[in-house]
């Protein structure tokens, strides 16, 4: 019958209320469908190794990898794309369950769900190709920064949010 007045005077940037489990897997799908349009427009329009300057800085093309990130066992003669494969699988798994079990940490879910959508992402390309479709290539003074894709941005953003959620949640 009274009010609960917090003595906190700085905002809290958890967000607490908790989402749909659809909501989730609906990114989750958007990051995938985003990705994978990207990719197959990319593959349709530049040849491999072929890159169109956008900008001073931003070069729009086509390169694989067959790796993980910055080619990681790139050179490797193809066991590494069912690990990776694997790997995708079972942290989506487990990020779902953790979306599941932990629904009222909005911003981390969103991060989550952007995590295994991009993984996921990643993992289609390796089953369907053996490799991954990156075209996004930044570059400055010559220095070239190693090229990614729709689906390493989502992953990127999704870790950038989950440490943004542990950083400042509420002790």
């Amino acid at each position: 019958k009274g009010l609960l007045v917090s003595n906190n005077s700085q905002p809290s940037t958890h967000v607490s209320t908790p989402r749909s489990l659809w909501f989730y897997y609906a990114l989750m799908v958007l990051v995938i469908v985003l990705d994978q349009i990207t990719k197959f427009a990319i593959e349709a329009r530049y040849a491999f190794h072929e890159f169109e300057p956008i900008t001073s800085f931003f070069n729009l093309g086509l390169t694989y990898n067959p790796g993980a990130a910055f080619s990681f066992l790139a050179d490797h003669n193809g066991w590494q794309k069912w690990l990776f494969t694997v790997l995708a699988i079972g942290a989506s798994i487990f990020l779902v369950m953790q979306i599941r079990a932990n629904r009222e940490k909005t911003l981390q879910n969103i991060g989550f769900a952007m995590i295994a959508g991009g993984a996921l992402g990643n993992m289609i390309d390796r089953v369907r190709i053996g490799m991954v479709v990156d075209f996004l290539d930044f570059h400055w003074q010559g220095m070239h920064w190693p090229a990614f894709n729709i689906a390493d941005s989502a992953i990127f953003i999704g870790v950038f949010l989950v440490i943004w959620q542990e950083f400042f949640r509420k002790k």
